[in-house]
């Protein structure tokens, strides 16, 4: 059974939920430039990226197979390390944690959601797009002239 929770400080699973999102993301090797940030990710960061951030995790039981990171930003939701893991991928789960993203804002009162996704990554900006995402724009990382991201929003 699928039960989605808070990640909060007495959350003492850092190193399965590096793995996971390691895992959720490794996908993306190779194809993206810049590489994912979430090779930047340690224990530490993790735990201070808890702190600094709304997190949820999704178990199946006993394994955690995904996550979410929300920051409230001025006029929406940031969503960040939305990962699922590769072999509960089509489940539904993601969906979950977008819906529980969805609730947060709602109640912080915040109209829309935010996330970037790499613009190599068509797959999914369908996705997003499915869920009810708009493409808003483009960015690009430090050190690149083209765009590497794109922005997308879901006002609710």
């Amino acid at each position: 059974m699928v039960q989605i929770f808070r990640i909060g400080e007495s959350f003492n699973r850092h190193e399965e939920l590096l793995a996971l999102i390691l895992g959720a993301f490794s996908y993306m090797d190779g194809r993206i430039d810049p590489p994912s940030s979430a090779h930047a990710l340690n224990v530490e960061s993790l735990r201070q990226k808890i702190a600094d951030e709304i997190a949820f995790g999704v178990s199946d039981g006993e394994r955690l197979v995904g996550c979410i990171f929300c920051k409230p930003e001025a006029d929406c939701l940031y969503i960040g390390k939305l990962a699922v893991a590769p072999q509960t991928q089509g489940k539904g789960i993601g969906r979950l944690l977008l819906a529980e993203a969805e609730a947060t804002a709602r109640a912080l009162g915040l109209p829309a959601l935010r996330l970037l996704t790499r613009v190599e990554l068509t797959e999914n900006h369908r996705a997003f797009a499915a869920w009810g995402f708009v493409k808003t724009g483009t960015m690009c990382h430090p050190g690149f002239t083209r765009p590497t991201a794109i922005e997308m929003r879901k006002t609710l």
